[in-house]
């Protein structure tokens, strides 16, 4: 689909000025990767290590939105949209129905380092577009739009928000003996990434059933996040989600 097809996300699509970083918005860029980068590439997902290769991120310089998706694109449809900012949800899922994923273009500031309120280009970026060169993963997230875009029920979007959230934002896989992380809540938060492998939080095995109950707390790091065995099992917990809201059983 096209951007001129999208109608309730078009009035936040805008262009990325790539000339108008500074060099100080660089250094940030490259402070933020060198402390995150050493840490991921012992605990995160060979899937997100493999993906921030394949979309050829660089660890001094600010990505280019159009670079990175003419890398991104031809391998699984996906692309980095560029918005200006928060979206409703609406808008939100109409982009990811279409393998759009809004992008925000601002940096954090060398003074917010380890923590921004709202989402800027590092943890859009770094956080979540290498994933979205995982075939499965890239599945399941369109799936996940195109479902979340016909449902106006709040109830339901929120029990499917907290899928979204332990999976996309803050999920962890079981790899080998090890938890590894692979949402970018903990890719893109080095804190809270640490928090996690350190131990000082509970991992359960995913259960779609526990997911859904499991209400979403955004003010505290994590005391329970729920480990998947494979991202098939996202992408089947997926449609057994849909299956449950077409038989208003969710």
């Amino acid at each position: 689909m096209e951007t001129a097809m999208l109608t309730a996300a078009a009035p936040y699509l805008i262009e990325q000025d790539y000339a108008a970083y500074t060099d100080e918005q660089h250094s940030v860029w490259a402070e933020l990767v060198g402390r995150a980068l050493p840490e991921l590439e012992k605990h995160a997902a060979r899937e997100y290590l493999e993906g921030f290769d394949l979309i050829g991120l660089e660890k001094d310089r600010l990505p280019s939105l159009a670079a990175v998706s003419a890398r991104l694109q031809p391998r699984t449809g996906w692309n980095a949209t560029a918005v200006s900012g928060f979206m409703p949800a609406p808008a939100f899922f109409e982009m990811l129905a279409v393998r759009r994923f809004p992008t925000t273009t601002w940096l954090r500031s060398r003074e917010a380092l380890e923590y921004t309120p709202e989402p800027d280009i590092f943890h859009d970026v770094f956080g979540h577009i290498p994933m979205h060169a995982h075939a499965v993963f890239a599945d399941f997230l369109e799936h996940y739009g195109r479902v979340c875009a016909t449902i106006a029920d709040a109830a339901l979007l929120e029990k499917l928000g907290r899928l979204f959230w332990y999976t996309v934002e803050f999920g962890v896989i079981r790899q080998g003996s090890a938890c590894k992380v692979y949402g970018s809540g903990l890719i893109s938060s080095h804190g809270e990434c640490l928090h996690v492998m350190g131990g000082h939080c509970a991992i359960h095995d995913f259960s779609l059933d526990e997911v859904i109950q499991t209400p979403v707390k955004v003010d505290e790091l994590h005391r329970l996040l729920f480990a998947i065995e494979s991202f098939e099992q996202i992408y089947e917990a997926m449609h057994e989600a849909e299956q449950r809201v077409l038989r208003g059983v969710l």
